[in-house]
């Protein structure tokens, strides 16, 4: 019993002491506290970004028997945001969701979405957004336009962005980018008329989200 005590104090120890090592190495509790980010898009490095896969959040919302807007997440988006001298106005990004990862805490509901009467997955596994314009509205916020395609139907729509800010981020010591945007779009225009009117036509959008610069050399 002793032995086992002893043996079981050295697995503790020795599992402290990696776990101090691997804090100490990645980020210190002062580079926590005094972390800032800037919005002057000007100190932003130029060139490619991806969607930092732990920081991010797509959510719709629609309106439901007038009663309240249901709200539904997507689980899987992957995207890239080609940040160019001159800011927001010269930049561009590109998203993608799985459709078929829609969560709308209801597994009976999430499968009649995912179905053929309303986002035929099968048929149309992604949704996307491409940039194609972009309009200033204040020092860190403007109005961003794209082609949004769902269920196989491009239509264009805008958002409302606001540039969160840059920096280095004490963790991953990449270069990260955040964004908040919103919007909303009318569901029949993608041919998505299934449930009108229990369910509302105009679709509301929610985003945050983070992008960070690979290391050089690091594989796309």
């Amino acid at each position: 019993m002793k032995n086992a005590a002893v043996r079981a104090a050295a697995v503790r120890a020795l599992f402290l002491v990696a776990a101090a090592t691997f804090v100490s190495t990645a980020c210190t509790p002062l580079e926590v506290v005094t972390h800032t980010v800037s919005t002057t898009e000007s100190r932003v490095p130029a060139g490619q970004y991806k969607l930092d896969a732990n920081h991010w959040s797509v959510i719709f919302d629609v309106d439901h028997f007038k009663y309240s807007r249901f709200a539904m997440r997507f689980d899987r988006v992957t995207g890239q945001l080609d940040w160019r001298a001159g800011g927001m106005e010269n930049s561009s990004v590109a998203i993608t969701i799985d459709a078929a990862s829609v969560d709308t805490n209801v597994p009976l509901l999430d499968k009649m979405v995912k179905g053929d009467e309303m986002l035929d997955v099968a048929r149309y596994p992604d949704i996307r957004f491409v940039s194609t314009h972009f309009e200033r509205t204040g020092e860190a916020s403007g109005k961003l336009t794209g082609d949004l395609t769902i269920h196989g139907t491009t239509q264009p729509v805008t958002l409302d962005v606001k540039f969160n800010g840059y920096g280095r981020d004490p963790l991953t010591k990449l270069d990260t980018l955040g964004f908040s945007a919103e919007g909303s779009f009318s569901r029949s225009k993608f041919g998505l008329t299934t449930w009108y009117p229990a369910v509302g036509d105009d679709v509301h959008v929610r985003i945050q989200a983070e992008f960070d610069k690979p290391p050089a050399g690091a594989a796309g």
